[in-house]
């Protein structure tokens, strides 16, 4: 479509906001009338063949309207020159929900159950990744004489706890030692970097605490080292039994689909950076199960840290502007919450 032609752009959004709204192919009489274009019928009839010779939109039966094709959505989302931003009430309403959690796995719910009530339509949310996560802090917290507990704390909230057996008994001004060696060590430290230090703690231990922190040391890489960034919390599966005409023949394979974990983290790997949306609209999608649907993702975190990525998966028929505000939004607070802002 040539940049120039205008009225013919114009034509294309308003079948898609009047299929988007009424799930009706759209006519040219009906753009005439609910939407004020300043041209007669006839006119409205020869942009809407143009539009169909090249591809965006479609007519499914004869003698009925036209509706978007993936093409068309393409267009459509590419020339988004404003997205309506949410309300000030909504923002209120978003930030007083999301402020409400009191741990990771929290916000994390509340997110994607967020993210489903606003844009009706299946949210996913992918915990932060631990590869871009710093350490807050390490608890040392003893269980027996002889075994302790490991609580590794990340700078986005995440929990990881480990036991260690000594092999001999610790006294607690030892225990108050190495809590404070790890702590002044490695805070402030990517998790990647902290490992590398670790590893170096022992040989650099008074006598009497190296052996201790050998094995302390040991599990503490082993919790650094790991990162299980496939962790997703999924919601709103629901919402796509309600547009089950979107789907015809596939809805069974897009909910088959959204089971499989490697398929939902598929959706996100378009996600670049903090603040990074992506929209992939139908045969955009790299899995075949799923394309018959819209993906808009986006990444959350700090202005130059990405935690990890979100977004919604619907129909191609999806009300996108209204979808990628929601989506900005939950992403926007969910990293200011995270950074501790």
């Amino acid at each position: 479509m040539s940049p120039s032609d205008d009225r013919r752009l114009d034509v294309l959004r308003a079948i898609v906001a009047d299929y988007v709204s009424n799930q009706e192919p759209v006519g040219s009489k009906a753009i005439v009338d609910r939407h004020n274009l300043g041209v007669s019928s006839a006119t409205v009839r020869n942009d809407m063949a143009a539009l169909e010779d090249e591809g965006y939109i479609t007519q499914p039966h004869t003698s009925a309207g036209r509706i978007p094709t993936d093409k068309g959505y393409r267009v459509f989302v590419d020339r988004l020159s404003d997205v309506k931003p949410l309300s000030g009430a909504e923002r209120r309403a978003i930030g007083h929900f999301l402020e409400g959690a009191i741990d990771l796995e929290d916000v994390m719910r509340r997110s994607v159950r967020l993210l489903a009530q606003l844009t009706r339509q299946v949210a996913v949310v992918q915990y932060p990744m631990l590869s871009n996560s710093t350490v807050r802090h390490i608890e040392v917290v003893p269980l027996t004489p002889a075994r302790l507990m490991l609580v590794l704390i990340t700078g986005t909230g995440r929990v990881d706890q480990r036991t260690v057996d000594l092999g001999d008994v610790v006294g607690e001004d030892a225990i108050a030692r190495m809590r404070s060696v790890l702590n002044s060590t490695l805070a402030g430290q990517r998790l990647n970097e902290a490992a590398t230090t670790v590893a170096e703690l022992p040989e650099q231990a008074p006598t009497d605490l190296h052996d201790a922190m050998v094995r302390v040391c040991t599990v503490l890489v082993e919790s650094l080292m790991e990162h299980p960034e496939e962790r997703l919390v999924l919601g709103g599966t629901a919402n796509l039994t309600r547009n089950v005409a979107d789907f015809p023949g596939s809805l069974r394979q897009v909910l088959e689909a959204l089971e499989e974990q490697v398929v939902v983290l598929k959706l996100l790997a378009a996600v670049r950076g903090p603040g990074a949306l992506s929209v992939r609209i139908g045969e955009e999608n790299e899995d075949e199960q799923m394309r018959s649907t819209s993906v808009v993702s986006i990444g959350y975190g700090t202005d130059d840290t990405l935690f990890g990525g979100m977004g919604v998966v619907g129909p191609t028929r999806m009300d996108y502007p209204t979808t990628i505000a929601a989506v900005r939004a939950v992403a926007n607070y969910v990293g200011q919450i995270l950074s501790g802002r």
